[in-house]
């Protein structure tokens, strides 16, 4: 940054070795790597849930490219990475976006997430993927203000919707499924529709079967169309306007308006963090790569570099460099040796590991 550094205070500010911007396969194999290098991390991630792509674009597709796994869901892939990080029990901080990185005198990141959650850290690791995944808005002027109102990004439990006319848009397996569970749960909406462009939706079979029964008996009703308005009376969403298949315009009453249109990746803030970028990815040297403002890595899609290839595995490989140049930073005067998880006995307890029961249980194998 060409800008002068601003001495903020860290009071509140949470102490860190790492934080990782990004939940995703790369972001996930990032604690790892690090917590083998004993350096804890801190994962922020603007989903609900961690996964990023793999389960947000492929959750049940098949990966056939992942070393000695001859085959995976993108979901399966994540339980596993979940599985084999938990040893070292990285803080999860998800449905939060990192908005400001600001530099320190003492070399530390300030950062702070669009909650307010501040961090104090050592190295930042941005690991975002194609950026953040953000729900998918109907583009009408002064919809988006009825936010967290009528206007929900996910199914709230509770009685938000007895008695109520309710609006589901979409075409997604939750939209489908989120239509379903409403009609049939024991204290019932008024109305349940959901609205989409054409009777086509990106859904497993037997959800689009369930969805459609459902329909066919009356309990859902389908609108084919697509919202062009908005009615408001004292401020509440009364209803919505829409175009129908015949291109008529037509109104539907709305007490509460569910959007579940999928998800779209942002760059977001990184953007404007004032790293080296090209084609809106971040540079980064292929030693340990490091951007070009000290203490700052990124790995997986969101970097670039000569032969850059946007593989699952090139992250995994990106982790390992990045995690050793981290550490000379978070341990400045400790020589960080290169261990085996086959046989490094300190590596072996900090996974949780009886040496001399793995290396029984080894002999077992047969090639």
């Amino acid at each position: 940054m060409n800008e002068p550094l601003r001495v903020a205070t860290h009071e509140g500010a949470i102490e860190a070795d790492a934080v990782i911007v990004g939940a995703g396969p790369v972001g996930i194999f990032q604690a790892f790597q690090l917590g083998l290098l004993e350096i804890s991390s801190h994962i922020v991630d603007a989903l609900t849930h961690a996964g990023g792509q793999c389960v947000e674009l492929y959750a049940d597709k098949p990966i056939y490219d992942i070393p000695g796994v001859p085959i995976c869901t993108g979901r399966e892939l994540i339980a596993n990475l979940l599985t084999q990080v938990a040893p070292f029990k990285p803080q999860w901080h998800l449905e939060q976006l990192v908005t400001t990185v600001e530099p320190q005198p003492d070399g530390r990141l300030l950062l702070e997430t669009n909650n307010g959650t501040r961090f104090i850290t050592k190295t930042l690791f941005i690991a975002a993927g194609v950026g953040a995944f953000q729900a998918k808005m109907p583009n009408i002027e002064g919809l988006a203000a009825h936010t967290g109102k009528q206007l929900h990004l996910a199914l709230p439990m509770g009685d938000t919707w007895v008695n109520r006319d309710v609006l589901v848009l979409g075409d997604t397996h939750s939209a489908l499924q989120a239509a379903i569970n409403l009609a049939t749960q024991a204290q019932r909406p008024k109305s349940v529709t959901l609205m989409h462009r054409r009777k086509v939706f990106v859904a497993e079979p037997a959800t689009v079967a369930a969805f459609l029964a459902l329909v066919d008996g009356g309990q859902i009703q389908f609108v084919a169309g697509q919202l062009t308005g908005m009615q408001e009376s004292d401020d509440r969403l009364s209803a919505m306007q829409y175009l129908d298949a015949e291109g008529k315009e037509q109104t539907l009453p709305v007490d509460e308006l569910l959007v579940l249109m999928g998800l779209s990746p942002k760059l977001g803030p990184i953007a404007h963090w004032g790293l080296d970028m090209e084609r809106r990815q971040l540079i980064v040297n292929t030693q340990s790569y490091a951007t070009d403002m000290p203490a700052i890595f990124a790995v997986g899609d969101i970097n670039t570099y000569p032969g850059k290839k946007k593989l699952i595995v090139c992250g995994f490989h990106e982790t390992v460099l990045a995690a050793f140049g981290a550490a000379a930073i978070v341990f400045p005067q400790k020589k960080v040796p290169l261990q085996y998880t086959t046989t490094s006995t300190r590596l072996h307890s900090l996974l949780g590991v009886d040496s001399f029961e793995f290396n029984q249980k080894s002999k077992k194998v047969t090639l």
